[in-house]
């Protein structure tokens, strides 16, 4: 396949963002810097491992990326979680270790241990919750602050643990239906909003949808562990259940981000207004989430209806009209290497579907005739140099599916994607 010229604008990023010392003091300065995966070193240092480990660039940056990153004391514990400390961290070493065996194997090993403890606390404090009858937080279980971000580490480094068994038994736990004020709900349903904090918007609470915050997330660490041959009692019964409920509440090619009270009490189905189709909420997250369940199920069913509501919402027009970034999180990078993964997985029929809907995307990210240099120089301006919502982010998103690849690191283990 002859790259996509959106591989010149990764480039150009890459190149801007090779030196630590250049970034401005506007970002260096943050707290959150050397640990953050989303905001921070770690994910900065992820662009440029996988370039390195392709070929595409040297390894001096990832010296000096990983340099910032170890540069204070690790943070571990109640702090820490897969996007912040130990678990970010780590994931950044072993994309290296992917790349070159036996690399920080002293310092993974002790991650690993960090990381087993911490898991096991989270399971201990979840299992309390749930024998209290309490519903529970979002950064109990969710990718970016829970049991699914912390379970995708344990299951790429130490699958035979006994931690990761843990973690699992916990999520087949919230898939259990429990009694609150009289009514029925999922075992994920939060009192909380989206955010994480207690909303006047959000009246008796939620039960969140999303890839990032919501259940799509443990429902991705089950299935991707049960492909793994990791399983728990329970495992397959409870994908099952999210699945149905994920089923209930689709629209045509669409998801709700959340669902409330008001919705359980109204008809089960509402038209929904054009969403965002992106990885954090929405078709793309969710719909690569179902085929992923699909695929450890053996449902070829339910893999074809994902793989086509995602080929759908990324030719949408309107659906489409809603991405207003180019972003990893939200944005068309994001989309565009969700595409491309979904469509290595897919059917022969929704894999050129999925292919025609990432070139279409790519063309949108870098349309011809536009300079890569002064674009990566003005979405670093107004996006940032950062992982999740900024130019990193952006550069690493488009690496395979401009090159019609699939990550030589994983580095997207960390999106649950893959």
């Amino acid at each position: 396949m002859t790259p996509h010229p959106a591989l010149r604008l990764s480039d150009r990023i890459a190149e801007r963002l090779a030196d630590p010392a250049r970034v401005s003091a506007e970002w260096s300065s943050r707290p959150q810097w050397r640990q953050s995966l989303a905001h921070g070193a770690p994910g900065i240092a992820l662009l440029h491992i996988e370039r390195a480990a392709t070929g595409r660039g040297p390894w001096e940056p990832v010296r000096g990326w990983l340099s910032v990153a170890t540069g204070s004391p690790v943070t571990s514990g109640a702090d820490s979680y897969l996007y912040f400390g130990a678990p970010a961290l780590a994931h950044a070493l072993t994309c290296t270790a992917q790349a070159r065996p036996g690399s920080f194997q002293r310092a993974l090993d002790h991650l690993d241990e960090v990381i087993t403890a911490d898991a096991v606390r989270r399971c201990e404090q979840a299992e309390a919750r749930m024998e209290h009858g309490e519903l529970p937080r979002l950064a109990e279980f969710d990718t970016i602050r829970g049991l699914a971000g912390i379970g995708s580490v344990l299951l790429r480094r130490v699958p035979a643990g006994m931690a990761i068994r843990r973690v699992l038994a916990c999520l087949v736990r919230l898939t259990e239906d429990v009694k609150h004020d009289g009514q029925v709900l999922p075992g994920w349903w939060t009192l909380a909003g989206p955010s994480g904090e207690v909303d006047g918007r959000f009246p008796g609470g939620h039960a969140n949808s999303g890839l990032a915050h919501g259940i799509a997330g443990p429902l991705v660490l089950l299935a991707l562990a049960l492909r793994r041959g990791v399983e728990v009692d329970g495992q397959r019964e409870a994908i099952s259940t999210v699945l149905a409920w994920l089923e209930r509440w689709r629209d045509g090619h669409a998801w709700p981000y959340w669902v409330t009270p008001a919705h359980l009490t109204g008809p089960d189905c509402r038209p929904l207004a054009p969403q965002r189709p992106s990885w954090c909420y929405g078709t793309a997250g969710i719909a690569r989430a179902q085929q992923l369940a699909a695929l450890a199920l053996d449902d070829q069913r339910l893999r074809h209806d994902a793989e086509s509501a995602l080929a759908t919402a990324l030719v949408d027009p309107k659906t489409l009209a809603t991405i207003t970034d180019l972003s990893a999180c939200h944005g068309h990078a994001g989309l565009a290497h969700i595409a491309q993964r979904a469509a290595t997985d897919a059917s022969p029929r929704n894999g050129g579907r999925l292919r025609s809907a990432t070139a279409l995307l790519l063309d949108t990210i870098h349309p011809p005739h536009v300079d890569p240099d002064e674009q990566a120089r003005h979405i670093l301006a107004t996006a940032g140099p950062a992982f999740l919502e900024g130019a990193a982010g952006t550069a690493l998103a488009l690496l395979a599916p401009a090159t019609g690849s699939t990550p030589a690191t994983r580095w997207d283990t960390c999106l649950l994607t893959s």
